[in-house]
């Protein structure tokens, strides 16, 4: 059986890890390609884009796969749903892993946006010091309101730097303990962070550290991710292929 992930989270590769040595199991991991150096992964990886759906519908067809399971960032919103589009028109079975958001809980201080461009216009017209752990392509936004300090953390260097006067570039891979989140923080003064709700441990740290700091949170709402089948684990998105295996092993596939 023939499985594709498309990553490039946390999640991803765990489960291909669980994956990679089942011999039933033929598993390929696809990565955007946006990070230079990105992590090792346990099973075959092809990199860069499909064309969209219609290009994907034609590489589920072309390489006969059996499952996709759509484990990207769940600010993807584009790429979830070409997935789930390239699935449809293919009859491909077809999952999408997204770990559950953060919860605001007591202590915090949060405010939604829907976009960057209304995260921005939220920071007011008075100069403020700003932490943004933003994807490369997000920071754009930012140059609409050059007035602010801004902390970019990327994952790799933003290079060219973005056009604005105060900036300070920091680069690093999560885990980010609270403890070195709240470090960096004072360091820099923040007293504002624009952040996605993306879940998971690895990145939460910030926002534990705003909430020690008693430092607002701008966070970004996560795109819907529409009427597709979907699960929150890695241990259920196996136990999903696990029952679509043994499916094909009772029809003698």
């Amino acid at each position: 059986m023939r499985v594709l992930i498309l990553g490039g989270t946390s999640e991803a590769r765990l489960l291909a890890e669980r994956l990679a040595a089942r011999p039933a199991l033929a598993v390929t991991l696809s990565l955007a390609g946006r990070t230079a150096a990105p992590v090792q992964q346990p099973v075959p990886v092809r990199s860069g884009g499909f064309g969209g759906a219609a290009g994907l519908a034609d590489y589920l067809k072309r390489e006969r796969v059996d499952i996709l399971i759509d484990a990207t960032h769940p600010y993807a919103g584009r790429i979830s749903a070409n997935a789930a589009a390239a699935a449809r028109a293919t009859d491909v079975r077809f999952v999408a892993l997204r770990r559950p958001p953060w919860v605001e809980c007591a202590g915090d201080h949060w405010s939604e946006a829907d976009s960057l461009a209304d995260a921005v216009r939220a920071l007011g017209s008075a100069p403020r010091r700003v932490f943004a752990p933003l994807g490369r392509n997000d920071l754009v936004g930012l140059m609409q309101a050059p007035q602010h300090f801004y902390l970019i953390r990327s994952v790799d260097l933003v290079d060219p730097p973005l056009r604005l006067p105060h900036a300070f570039y920091v680069t690093g891979r999560g885990p980010f303990p609270e403890a070195d989140e709240i470090t960096l923080m004072r360091m820099h003064g923040v007293d504002i962070v624009i952040a996605k709700n993306s879940g998971g441990d690895a990145t939460y740290g910030k926002i534990a550290a705003a909430r020690a700091l008693g430092v607002p949170v701008i966070m970004l709402r996560r795109p819907l991710l529409g009427d597709v089948p979907s699960v929150e684990t890695v241990a259920e998105a196996v136990a999903l292929i696990d029952h679509a295996l043994g499916s094909a092993e009772a029809r003698g596939v």
